[in-house]
């Protein structure tokens, strides 16, 4: 029997979880047959106006599931890699688990350590691979599954599986989509590997590229940049930290845009009204640095996300301002 420990905290690590749950019951796609010994996730923490304690996304599934749960914090303390080591696992598996593992960790289990990223290493290594695939408009995205290393996603690739890109996606929508292709990889992988059948290949790291964790300021509009720069800003953003923009000592979410090339001439930030082809909806335009940007959805601070449309007709002086 293989134990495994898996190891995740957002949204973007329950599908594998989940797989993993229902590939544990009889017929399990591993020749060996697996349990989870435990799950490993951060700490719990209050959340919200009232600071209520809210478990991450991964400890909720796994206690409706009746799995055990452990939260120790650093697994680079002594007495943590002491208690984890007691487990005696064969496989830890991680997915956006939240904390860089120590060697001594990696160490510890005989299949080592998989993680599943969100991106086609060594491309968009770090925190932030979704967000930065949509800034950089790329065509394809895809997830790894890879041998962890004491580095930040250097480690040598068992997998990865690449899909395309429509150019409407947000990080939250693509995050939700490389997450269900992360678990069904995961699983085409782990019998592979456990079998023996893979081969780890060294990422080549001339043609790595770094992600950060995104900041609040990342979010705040440059309207002399082009409007298909910023069109991509906007999706890649959501749900955080949201483009934005200042108007009457007010920030004003971008929720939803699109480019046009209309608008040469006009100083970036000006406002203008724009009808929609059709006869439909109107939608603010707001010159850029190169072309406009048609606003159709957004979220003054105070106030809850409504219409470009609903929007001008509570707030008509917007037009012919130029935005901060």
């Amino acid at each position: 029997m293989l134990r495994i420990i898996y190891m995740g905290t957002p949204d973007f690590a329950v599908p594998a979880l989940e797989a993993l749950i229902r590939g544990s019951a009889p017929g399990a796609v591993l020749p060996e047959g697996y349990e989870i010994a435990t799950v490993i996730t951060r700490p719990d923490k209050p959340s919200g106006r009232n600071r209520e304690i809210v478990y991450s996304p991964v400890k909720q599934v796994a206690l409706a599931h009746g799995l055990p749960v452990w939260q120790p914090g650093s697994l680079k303390r002594a007495e943590n890699q002491e208690a984890l080591a007691a487990y005696r696992a064969d496989l830890f598996i991680v997915a956006a688990f939240g904390q860089i593992l120590p060697q001594a960790v990696l160490d510890l289990p005989r299949y080592g350590t998989l993680n599943i990223h969100a991106s086609l290493l060594p491309k968009y290594r770090g925190s932030s691979p979704v967000s930065a695939a949509i800034l950089q408009g790329e065509q394809e995205t895809g997830v790894t599954i890879m041998l962890l290393d004491a580095g930040i996603d250097t480690g040598p690739i068992l997998f990865s599986r690449a899909i395309p890109l429509r150019g409407d996606e947000t990080t939250a929508s693509l995050t939700q989509r490389l997450a269900e292709l992360g678990a069904s990889t995961l699983l085409e992988v782990l019998p592979l590997w456990i079998g023996g059948r893979l081969v780890p290949q060294p990422q080549d790291h001339a043609l790595a590229t770094q992600t950060r964790m995104l900041t609040k300021e990342d979010g705040r509009i440059d309207w002399s940049r082009p409007a298909e720069v910023l069109a991509r800003a906007v999706r890649a953003y959501i749900p955080w930290p949201n483009a934005y923009t200042t108007w009457r000592g007010k920030q004003l979410k971008i929720l939803s845009a699109s480019p046009t090339t209309d608008g040469q001439g006009e100083p970036p930030g000006m406002v203008s009204l724009e009808m929609l082809p059709g006869g439909g909806a109107r939608v603010l335009r707001i010159a850029t640095g190169q072309g406009s940007l048609l606003v159709d959805r957004v979220q003054l601070e105070g106030k809850r996300a409504m219409s470009a449309d609903e929007f001008v007709r509570g707030y008509a002086q917007i037009v012919g301002t130029v935005l901060e």
